[in-house]
This record gives C-alpha cells, structure tokens and sequence, in this order.
C-alpha cells in the first residue's frame, strides 16, 4: 500500500427524483443503491445523501439556483471532497457544478466506470473497462477527466491529480479503441478456443445470473468450492468465472458465475461487456439469482429479464429462479417465500449462505439436465463429413454404424446441440 491509498475522499450521494422521467425509481430505494455503489470504492467515505426533487433538469447545471446554493452550503460545512450524482449529468452540467461547490464529480456512468476499473481482474476485463471509459470520455472532451484523489493500479487515465490526465481530441481516442479492440479480439479469440475445448467435454453449462449482491458469488463458492470475491458489495464479481463441478447425483456440469446486472447500467459498458456475457448464450440452463430480501426485488428481477432479452437469451433455454437470502427473512415473511417455492417447479427458495434449500434445487438441477438431452438417429451421407466431424468433436455420438451412402449413427443431445448442427 502506497502513501495515496491512506487518503479517504469525503463524499457526498445526491439523487435527482426528476417527475417528469416517467420511468423513475423509487427515490429511496434507488438513493441505497447509489450508496452501495458508492461504497464498493475503496478510500471512499459517504458523509451524506439527498434525494432532490426536480420538475426537470436544468440544461446549464441541471439543478436550480436555490437548490445549488443551499447544498453548497451543505458540502461546504461537510468539507465534502466528491459528490456522486445518481444519474446521468452532461459535460456542462458537471463542469459547472464543481465550479459552484469546488469539488469534483462523477455522475452514475463515471462512478460505475471506477468501479469497473478497480475491479477488472482478467486481460480481457481490464480492456474491456478501459473501452468502456474511452467511449464515455469521447463524449466529454469540453472538460478534463475528473477522478478520485488517489493512485492505484487499472486504468492508465485514471489516477491522482498529480498525473498527466488525457487531452487528446477525438482522432486520439479514436486511435486508442480501434488498438483496444484489436487487442481484445485476441483475447476474445483465445477465450472462443477455450470455449470449444470446453464443448468437446459433454458437460452441460449453467450459468449464474442475476442483479448485483444478489449472492451469485457466494452460491458459486458454494457449489464449487472455488475461491471468488464474495462481499456484500455491488460489482464484487466483474469476470465470468467457470468451474466444473460434480453434483451427488453423478452428474458433471460447468457453472459460470457472471458479472451482476443493475438497473441504468451505462451503455459504453452493456456494450463493452457483452462479450463476457456470451457464456449465458451458450448455456444449457439459466439460473437467475434473486435477493429475495431486498425491498426492491420485482423491479430488479425485470431488469435481469430485460438485459437478458437484450443480450438474446433463447426463449427455449431452460431458467430456475433462485430466491436467495431467505435467512434475511422473518416470520410470515420466510414462510410465504417458500409455500411460493414449493408451488412453481422453476422457483427454488434458498440461502448460499446456511445452504437451505441447496439439495432440493440440485436435485431440480440435475433432472432438467439430463431431461434437456435427447437421443436421436441420423443419416449423415458421406459427403457431409464435415456435420459427422463436429458431432465426434463435440461428444455427442452413442452410436455410429457406416451403411450405403454414408453413416447411421445415434445421438444424445440437448436442444441447443441439435439447433447447432442445423446449422453446419
């Protein structure tokens, strides 16, 4: 640890409640998550929140007067350093409104952005991140970068006052991502032939999905008996992660542990990190991972369907949802999530944490897989050797007999498998 790492930012969570946004959160609600947010940064100290109402933003500093004057006062008697705007706030608005109180800010994108940056672990999450901030800075060159007070690895734009910061014109950062992207087609590349050693294992894939500190991680940790970053903390997992595991049953699986959904996330990133989301597309089944404990849990399981949706999740592809953290749950309110459960097959209610309900999800687990493959017979002519190929590289093959004209073999796959070979 470096002498800058012992510097706390003192910082303070605005929230614009803006009427005339007919999509709207629940102020309170969404305050606690821009607060959480705010908290997976590390040297960051929350001194105070608001919510502030608004008819609609201001084009020149997206708040009133009054209402900039009085929280000037506000933050000036916090000795606030960073204010955090829950929300999205122009390049004038922000260069404006540090002026008027002199400090620095981040809106929703920026906040969301550093804490990607602090978080990428793997080569193709750390490029990811640093497109993901390139393309947002493309579109605030009015004004410099602003950043917290502190050095620390990641990003090469993203650090203490003391360093150089970017002031390249758009031709620049054009330059930048057209290298970046060469560099993660590579990796996307090396990522793919993994993927297809994978398939020729015969292991269905299961995927963990779900909005952000619903417990993925610690259900992962669970499971597999692998070590990643669980903490009661937005973002703790920013890299697909993926074990193979045994269940009691006999059954052999892969289980993917993905990066944590959140309602507004910023477009640069739906885009920057689609590519590590591809697991969920190959997946045999979708385990959707609910905190059933928080006050917001509908409106966040709408969001994890829609970003699904968007990323192209097939309607066929098997989904469980998971209803995490019933140890949060009191009384009528415990047993209602579990009569819930015992109702719908495709709904399990558990906690990662003391492992109830575990071994009935499993047991739920291993018969949708091994009832998502099928046994077929094919006539495959000898001159489409190259369908007979990818079914032995794939595994796939019970049963292969060589008649006139070309092979009769016999296959055991999923639906998924079967769409492949379509269309080869």
């Amino acid at each position: 640890m470096n002498e800058h790492d012992t510097h706390v930012t003192r910082a303070w969570v605005l929230h614009p409640d803006i009427k005339s946004d007919r999509n709207r959160r629940v102020a309170a609600i969404a305050l606690d998550e821009a607060v959480a947010l705010a908290a997976a940064l590390p040297n960051l100290d929350v001194v105070g929140t608001n919510v502030v109402p608004l008819p609609k933003p201001h084009a020149g500093k997206l708040f009133g007067k009054g209402k900039i004057a009085e929280l000037k006062e506000i933050l000036a008697e916090a000795e606030v350093e960073l204010v955090l705007v829950d929300g999205p706030v122009t390049p004038v608005q922000q260069r404006n409104l540090e002026k008027e109180w002199n400090v620095k800010l981040l809106d929703r994108t920026g906040l969301i952005l550093e804490i990607f940056s602090d978080r990428a672990a793997t080569r193709e999450g750390v490029l990811q991140v640093e497109m993901a901030a390139l393309s947002y800075q493309r579109t605030r060159l009015v004004r410099a970068w602003t950043h917290l007070e502190r050095q620390r690895g990641g990003l090469g734009f993203v650090g203490g006052p003391g360093e150089t910061q970017i002031e390249a014109d758009r031709r620049a950062i054009d330059d930048q991502l057209v290298r970046i992207r060469r560099q993660i087609d590579k990796v996307a590349k090396t990522r793919t032939l993994h993927r297809e050693a994978r398939a020729k294992v015969p292991y269905p894939i299961v995927a963990l999905v779900g909005y952000t500190n619903a417990g993925k991680s610690t259900l992962f940790n669970r499971l597999t008996g692998a070590d990643v970053m669980a903490k009661d903390m937005l973002f703790a997992t920013l890299d697909p992660t993926m074990r193979s595991i045994k269940l009691d049953s006999g059954l052999d699986l892969i289980m993917s542990d993905t990066v944590g959904f959140i309602s507004d996330l910023p477009t640069e990133l739906v885009a920057a990190f689609r590519a590590t989301l591809e697991e969920v597309l190959a997946a045999d089944l979708i385990v959707h991972v609910r905190d059933i404990a928080h006050d917001n849990t509908e409106e966040q399981a709408q969001d994890v369907r829609t970003i699904l949706k968007s990323l192209g999740a097939k309607d066929d592809t098997p989904l469980l949802e998971l209803w995490n953290k019933v140890d949060l749950l009191q009384g009528e309110a415990h047993e209602a999530a579990i009569n819930r459960a015992n109702r719908d097959p495709n709904i399990h209610a558990v906690s990662a944490l003391t492992g109830e309900g575990l071994p009935d999800f499993l047991a739920t687990l291993t018969s949708l897989l091994e009832v998502a493959k099928t046994v077929q017979e094919l006539h495959i002519p000898f001159d489409q050797g190259k369908r007979r190929a990818w079914l032995h590289e794939k595994g796939l093959i019970e049963e292969e007999t060589q008649g006139e004209g070309g092979f009769d073999i016999i296959v055991r796959w999923t639906a998924q498998e079967a769409r492949s070979f379509d269309r080869i």
